[in-house]
């Protein structure tokens, strides 16, 4: 059901300073004869955010809000995914999806403080964003109304946009527009639509911004140990570092050897396929260094059954259910199997692939006396034939049954 019919006094919008949202922002004003407070999120865009305030206030906005969220982002979203090994079909890493939740929740927090009835959003109505905002809106606070523009108004091409912005003066810098759409944040870079629509067309190498490719990347590998603590990393080669600034050396160390590219025909919540390529350098080698920490310090049967439920965790994280109780108890259990990942991985890094060298733990249950092909007196070989026959039981009565 459209808003329009509805009383809204004050929307706070996640807004950009793009030509999206500053569309938006008058439209709303013009729309709904409301006010309009701007919120723009640093999560690692590397986009300049000085010029944001004075441009939504010029717009319209009655108040900005411009809040540096990139600790929050990789310690409380990031992280705990990356502790679940956290992959949705087999390859995308979620740099997306685990940012909207927390976007969402600022914005959630202002319209609090702002005393707002709205939220409003530049989400498409085709895509997973509007899914993975409104969901974390709804859970927040149950009465909130929405406003997404994308789904009520007639604005449909950017040439409508760029006219509306014509005749409301709003000030749109007038580079070409990217033949495609990308979202950025700390995590990775997204690259969806226009040209990368065709799946047989590959992507043109001038489009990656995070990476070189591997065959440019040094002839010469680059060794690093990344140390673990609960799951966590929390230093480089001995240097300790925050979580934002983690990621961002990953980042770089990952995209200087081509490391963390892929393309992806991805399945949308919204029940269609969509193309999509990703840069995720950091991201790509803290999972591989994870899972070898894990090897060494984690219980089998415990592994075995978090590894049963990444597909569930990436698929709820994907959708939008990061703030819903199923979520919980699964980031809480998650969290219980890592207490002990705790060591160093040491990695090699080498035109496109990142390759563990070692791994080591005071936690560790790699126990050389008994793994060794050496002589030992901790196992005796002779007892593996009981093992064998009380696990083969139920296939000798199988086959007995059939003759």
């Amino acid at each position: 059901m459209s808003n329009v019919s509805q009383n809204v006094k004050k929307v706070v919008l996640a807004y950009s300073g793009g030509l999206d949202t500053s569309v938006i922002l008058k439209w709303l004003i013009e729309t709904y004869n409301c006010e309009v407070v701007a919120f723009s999120a640093d999560i690692g865009q590397e986009e300049e955010l000085d010029t944001v305030e004075v441009k939504a206030k010029k717009t319209g906005a009655v108040a900005v809000y411009i809040d540096d969220l990139r600790e929050e982002f990789v310690k409380d979203y990031v992280f705990p995914a990356f502790r679940a090994n956290a992959i949705y079909e087999g390859q995308y890493l979620l740099g997306t999806s685990l940012a909207r939740p927390l976007i969402a929740k600022r914005q959630m927090e202002i319209a609090q403080m702002e005393g707002a009835d709205a939220v409003s959003h530049g989400a498409t109505g085709k895509g997973n964003d509007q899914v993975r905002f409104e969901l974390s809106y709804l859970s927040i606070d149950p009465n909130i109304k929405i406003i997404a523009p994308w789904r009520e108004w007639d604005l449909n091409s950017r040439t409508a946009l760029m006219a509306f912005a014509r005749d409301h003066g709003i000030e749109v810098t007038s580079t070409k527009a990217k033949p495609y759409s990308t979202d950025r944040n700390l995590l990775h870079i997204s690259y969806e639509g226009g040209i990368l629509e065709d799946p047989w067309e590959g992507p043109p190498e001038d489009i990656f911004t995070l990476s070189v490719s591997p065959k440019d990347a040094p002839d010469a590998p680059e060794t690093i140990e990344i140390e673990f603590a609960a799951g966590d990393p929390v230093a480089v080669d001995g240097e300790k570092l925050s979580p934002a600034a983690m990621l961002k050396r990953l980042n770089v160390l990952g995209g200087r050897h081509g490391i963390g590219r892929a393309d992806i025909v991805e399945n949308r919540f919204v029940g269609m396929k969509s193309r999509g390529v990703y840069e995720t350098p950091g991201g790509t080698i803290l999972r591989t260094a994870h899972m070898a920490m894990e090897s060494i310090t984690m219980d089998r049967e415990v592994m075995h059954l978090r590894d049963s439920l990444i597909p569930k965790y990436a698929e709820l994280v994907y959708y939008g259910f990061w703030f819903a109780p199923e979520m919980h108890l699964l980031q809480k259990m998650i969290d219980d199997t890592q207490v002990d990942v705790n060591g160093t991985v040491r990695m090699e890094l080498y035109k496109g692939n990142c390759r563990v060298l070692g791994r080591k733990s005071d936690r560790s249950l790699y126990n050389t006396d008994f793994a060794t092909f050496e002589d030992d007196h901790v196992y005796s070989q002779k007892d593996a034939e009981g093992f064998i026959r009380l696990n083969a039981l139920r296939l000798r009565i199988q086959k007995m049954l059939k003759r």
